[in-house]
């Protein structure tokens, strides 16, 4: 069998989410626990009026989600430690036989809460890409790479980029090779081309981030395409690491050669919160059948970034969620959504 994970924009079965359980995610009041709630329900209830949509649910919280899930949303039990179903959850691919015949894969990651973070917990999260795999009626393709599937955007024709920062990582994946990587995801998702980006954004880096997700950086629309963050401030640290990933971007060929059509996606004007220097960022969308769920911030640029998004998805409806309670909690709309896609 030979697995393949399809682009984001290729026909979608469901998108599977995790409810927040508690812990940082929730916060420490109930004003924060509700702002976080209302946040994940709020993709998901967006997301729900294109496609299903099923939340993995921690067993006990069934009454709670109800208050807040549209009823249209799939619930489903799991334990839980956090609600980042990106990177906790499988990554979905698609086998072909040699029969011609098609079948749903699920790669399950290994998951050390995102290179054995201290203030992380996962022994819980670490089961549930199995579970998922599993619910999906997925054959699960199991994997010794510690690997996130917010570490990963694919065109689906072979190309995949990657953050050296996060792969590479020897809290992750100690005594790996770009080789040793390259090989795996060739095995797992098909990829053909692996383009290693140096690093990812500044906040992503400091103790609470991901040490460098690239769907936070950068994601293809369509073959050949890159939608690329784009820092303009240049008193904020990423105005010159957006640049550097820029200028190598620009450097850089896909599966097929091409050299790439970038995009660039100016950050909103807003460049700091009550702890520092923010990485809000219009590249973590989510891409469903018909629709676009795109992260706005309360900014003056959150109309300009809709209108990119609206031509970089020709056909599909851009519909804007306030990402500002995911940021503050370390990630976006699509670090909280996993697109499982539709057989042929």
């Amino acid at each position: 069998m030979r697995w393949v994970m399809p682009a984001e924009t290729a026909p979608q079965e469901r998108i599977w989410m995790a409810f927040p359980p508690g812990g940082y995610a929730l916060g420490d009041t109930s004003e924060e626990a509700h702002a976080a709630r209302s946040c994940w329900a709020a993709v998901a209830n967006a997301a729900v009026e294109f496609e299903p949509v099923t939340m993995i649910v921690a067993p006990g919280d069934e009454e709670v989600a109800a208050q807040y899930l549209s009823p249209e949303v799939e619930v489903r039990t799991a334990p839980l430690d956090d609600a980042w179903m990106r990177d906790i959850g499988p990554t979905f691919v698609v086998g072909k036989a040699d029969d011609g015949g098609t079948r749903l894969g699920a790669v399950d990651w290994v998951f050390n809460g995102w290179g054995a973070q201290d203030w992380a917990s996962w022994g819980k999260d670490s089961l549930i890409g199995t579970a998922v795999a599993g619910l999906a009626g997925a054959e699960r393709v199991g994997s010794k790479l510690v690997n996130e599937g917010g570490a990963i955007h694919v065109d689906g024709e072979g190309t995949v980029l990657v953050t050296e920062t996060v792969q590479l990582d020897p809290h992750r994946n100690p005594g790996l090779s770009k080789a040793d990587v390259e090989a795996e995801l060739a095995r797992t998702i098909g990829a053909t081309h692996v383009i290693w980006l140096p690093r990812g954004l500044a906040r992503d880096a400091e103790r609470f981030g991901t040490r460098g997700h690239v769907d936070i950086v950068a994601t293809i629309p369509r073959p050949g395409t890159l939608l690329v963050h784009r820092q303009n401030n240049p008193e904020h640290p990423d105005f010159a690491i957006t640049a550097e990933i820029i200028e190598f971007l620009h450097t850089t060929r896909d599966a097929a050669g091409r050299a790439w059509n970038i995009i660039e996606v100016t950050a909103p004007e807003t460049t700091t919160d009550a702890e520092g220097w923010v990485d809000y960022s219009y590249i973590n969308h989510l891409v469903l059948n018909g629709g676009v769920i795109a992260c706005s911030f309360d900014d003056p640029m959150d109309a300009t970034a809709q209108q990119i998004l609206a031509d970089a998805y020709p056909g599909r409806r851009v519909v804007s969620v306030d990402a500002r309670e995911l940021y503050a909690r370390g990630g976006g709309i699509h670090c909280i959504t996993q697109q499982q896609p539709l057989l042929p």
